[in-house]
């Protein structure tokens, strides 16, 4: 239709009066034909009153349009102006989402037209309220991916932001470690462990995708996962460069909506940058903890230990135990031998001695020839008893160089708090010391208690 003005309900006010004029001036004939005397009906007057009738009828018509169609398209303007306001809003000050369906849903009461544009405005309300949901998510879940390189907050935290973000019931996250999966957190599983030999978990990684299961009403699973009937379980491969770095596991009571396996795909892309980051920290942490000949705890790091160890004794009352050991005539050995023989009887005795610890205790080289012990919650009679299994061990053992072989003995000195009422943990250290000195000077390859 030509556009007369750039109203368009000016446009149709034009169209419907003068439609009704023409209307007006036609109607006299149309009587005419039908019957009417030509007298009385080609008159002035009764010109006049069809046009005027024409003019009320198509003012009447524009009234009603305006009413029905007007207000709808009001309603429409008013909320498009209430959703950009709210996008200005979150893009200026990252407010959240306020068009929730009472606010900007537009009341669909019609099949036509007006009623497909309100559908379709309705149906754009609901997308940009799940990308804002999944935008919101998304960033919340990268702010704690940024925040945490040590791994197990990071996990932690992790595996609480994906139960919150995806309403699953209960969860786990795997992580690859030393060649295996280890179960890094877990929440509402009843035995994370056997997690570890599930099949799915196993295809998960094999096919390098996303594993869905799906229970019917009635199936239970026993104790293989978690306290309640879930409907639906994700296992989710983390993988990093094609490497496989974790395993996300998410089970729910009511099953997964569209949206939030949507959301967690999202997730999963973030988490895998994060993880990596993480385990890559976390081995440089470890790098830089350990003696790079002996694999034990350097000094620097087994010195702060202690002083935990120590600082947690003294507050719970409890014992520590902390043992020094070094190996006798160990200048004999590189003399005779070699350094590099000398080198392997060092890493023979240190993996010995950890093999003779408690779990929990904490073994450090101290310096050269010379290794610290910490034993957490040792008395004396315990720290001796390490100590004597630990003399006896060595003595057992043999490093082969060529056709010959090499034996060594150690010699061990033990002291342990209460028992010895100190102020510092570095008294320990050196009533340890002496201690050791006093098994050398009385023959080695022995316990000396201090």
């Amino acid at each position: 239709m030509i556009r007369l003005t750039r109203k368009v309900f000016t446009d149709l006010a034009i169209w419907m009066i003068g439609l009704g004029l023409i209307m007006g001036i036609v109607f006299p004939f149309f009587v005419v034909i039908m019957g009417v005397p030509t007298e009385q009906a080609l008159t002035p007057l009764f010109f006049a009153a069809c046009m005027t009738a024409g003019f009320i009828v198509g003012g009447v018509n524009i009234w009603l349009a305006r009413k029905v169609v007007g207000s709808r398209l009001r309603m429409l303007a008013d909320r498009m102006r209430l959703v950009e306001t709210n996008l200005r809003e979150i893009s200026i000050s990252g407010d959240t989402w306020q068009c929730s369906p009472e606010a900007c849903f537009i009341h669909v009461d019609s099949e036509d037209e007006i009623g497909e544009s309100g559908k379709a405005f309705n149906y754009l309300i609901e997308s940009l309220a799940f990308s804002h949901r999944n935008d919101t998510a998304v960033r919340s879940f990268t702010e704690m991916l940024t925040s945490h390189l040590e791994l197990d907050i990071l996990t932690n935290q992790a595996l609480q932001q994906l139960l919150e973000h995806t309403d699953a019931s209960a969860g786990a996250i795997l992580i690859a470690a030393e060649g295996e999966m280890k179960v890094s957190v877990s929440q509402g599983i009843r035995s994370p462990e056997n997690v570890l030999t599930s099949d799915h978990v196993r295809r998960a990684l094999q096919t390098e995708k996303q594993v869905r299961v799906t229970l019917p009403e009635g199936v239970v699973i026993e104790e293989s996962l978690v306290d309640f009937r879930p409907h639906e379980i994700i296992i989710d491969p983390v993988l990093y460069k094609g490497v496989p770095l974790g395993v996300i596991i998410l089970a729910s009571a009511g099953g997964f909506t569209d949206e939030v396996r949507a959301r967690l795909n999202l997730f999963r892309q973030g988490m895998a940058l994060a993880l990596n980051n993480a385990l890559t920290h976390d081995r440089l942490q470890r790098l830089a903890a350990l003696d790079p000949l002996t694999g034990v705890y350097n000094r620097r790091f087994g010195m702060a230990r202690l002083h935990e160890e120590f600082s947690r004794a003294v507050r719970a009352t409890g014992p520590l135990g902390v043992m020094m050991f070094d190996i006798d005539h160990f200048k004999k050995v590189n003399d005779t031998y070699g350094h590099l023989a000398g080198d392997r009887v060092l890493i023979q005795v240190a993996k010995t001695a950890r093999s003779a610890i408690r779990e929990g205790d904490i073994l450090m080289r101290y310096g050269g020839e010379e290794f610290l012990v910490i034993l957490p919650a040792a008395s004396k009679e315990n720290a001796h008893t390490v100590g004597e299994r630990m003399r006896r061990m060595v003595e057992e053992t043999s490093v082969a160089d060529g056709d010959q072989i090499i034996r060594v003995t150690i010699s061990v000195g033990i002291t342990s708090y209460p028992e010895l009422d100190v102020a510092r943990d570095q008294d320990l250290v050196q009533r340890a010391d002496e201690s050791l000195y006093s098994a050398k000077e009385s023959g080695r390859n022995r316990v000396i208690m201090g």
